[in-house]
């Protein structure tokens, strides 16, 4: 899988940024503030979710109010050939809220789902194991949308019944009727979502080969309280009809997958990830990530896109050269974040250099730039 072409218009500081690459990883490299990480946004954008910083469509564009922003780009699938290529636009417009279209079609970026994965890790997420269980959360279900492109759907569906359901919530309706609705609307999709994560959970723990260059992670989905027994579609119904006087007290849902968390340690040493030092925790996460592109590998036949956003730069030369192996061995198109090109010394041609930095007019460009091959200058 691979985006071989990526057109932005007014999007956050590229104002018309062209740029056509191949299958190869992709190097990006310049100053703080150039736009690099945008760029890495804007292919984020080309599946469900908010993408990699989680912002609203119109924070994203450069002049807010007046034209929106446009993504344009053509993607490669996991099939062969030209068959498995496809044409999608995105975009926001004030007014008219986001759109898509593939292969010349309106569609939902869902639809894309199927045909292209695409991961990431960035600096946000160095905190992931320290800080609350939604973040946690958020990661799994990205895990599992890569392997399972319906678990988007289902985390929908369980959105939009459960906003509806704390909205009477917090109305005080006690109308059993409305209620009963929303909760099996709410138990099927969250049975779903249950079942998408515990697969997800044991598709990376089977990822993660033993005696590799990063720590293999030892994985649990944890439910939230009073939701251990809450895991089907018949019993999460009836744990939500039970709990309506308390969430109508709370005035939202207290019970159910919205609460779940993910247990992370050492797999070697026990050692919960929130205890281990920096290092440890940068590590485990670049596991977690080669694990899920491998095992999506495994189903799709192809590795999935890579977003690794200044990733390199928090890594000893050994760490970095052994992620460049695994990047390279997956055959997957990484595009990669830095603030130099001596980061990334060693790939030479086997990955494709761009500088990227701001004109007078504010607006990021982009220029190739070769990059060193082992032992170059």
């Amino acid at each position: 899988m691979a985006v071989l072409r990526l057109v932005l218009g007014r999007f956050r500081s590229h104002a018309a940024t062209r740029l056509e690459v191949d299958a190869r990883p992709v190097v990006l490299f310049g100053p703080n503030g150039a736009g690099k990480t945008n760029l890495l946004e804007a292919i984020s954008q080309l599946v469900p979710g908010r993408g990699l910083r989680g912002a609203p469509p119109e924070e994203m564009a450069r002049a807010p109010g007046a034209e929106g922003w446009k993504i344009a780009a053509l993607v490669q699938g996991a099939g062969a050939g030209a068959t498995a290529r496809h044409e999608v636009e995105t975009g926001w417009r004030p007014g008219a809220g986001r759109w898509t279209v593939l292969d010349g079609k309106s569609a939902s970026r869902t639809a894309l789902a199927a045909e292209l994965r695409i991961l990431w890790l960035t600096p946000a997420m160095d905190r992931l194991f320290t800080e609350g269980a939604e973040g946690r959360r958020r990661f799994l279900d990205r895990a599992a949308l890569g392997l399972f492109p319906g678990h988007a759907e289902a985390a929908a569906r369980y959105e939009r019944a459960m906003r509806e359901r704390n909205r009477l919530l917090r109305e005080g309706v006690a109308d059993p009727r409305w209620h009963e609705a929303l909760e099996r609307a709410m138990a099927e999709a969250g049975a779903a979502l249950i079942r998408g994560r515990e697969a997800a959970v044991a598709r990376l723990a089977e990822a993660q080969p033993a005696g590799g260059p990063f720590p293999r992670a030892a994985l649990r989905l944890v439910a939230g309280e009073g939701g251990a027994e809450a895991r089907d579609a018949p019993a999460l119904a009836a744990a939500l009809a039970a709990g309506r006087a308390r969430d109508l007290a709370a005035g939202r849902t207290l019970i159910g997958p919205h609460r779940d968390d993910l247990a992370v340690a050492m797999a070697e040493t026990g050692m919960p990830a929130a205890r281990c030092s920096t290092g440890e925790q940068k590590a485990l996460l670049i596991s977690l990530v080669l694990a899920n592109a491998r095992a999506i590998r495994a189903d799709a036949g192809a590795a999935p896109v890579l977003l690794l956003d200044e990733v390199a730069a928090h890594l000893d030369a050994g760490r970095r050269a052994a992620l460049y192996d695994e990047i390279l061995a997956l055959g997957a198109q990484a595009w990669m974040t830095g603030t130099g090109p001596e980061l990334f010394a060693g790939l030479g041609a086997r990955a494709q250099g761009f500088a990227v930095s701001r004109g007078e007019d504010g607006a990021s460009r982009l220029a190739p730039a070769p990059l060193a091959a082992e032992g170059g200058a």
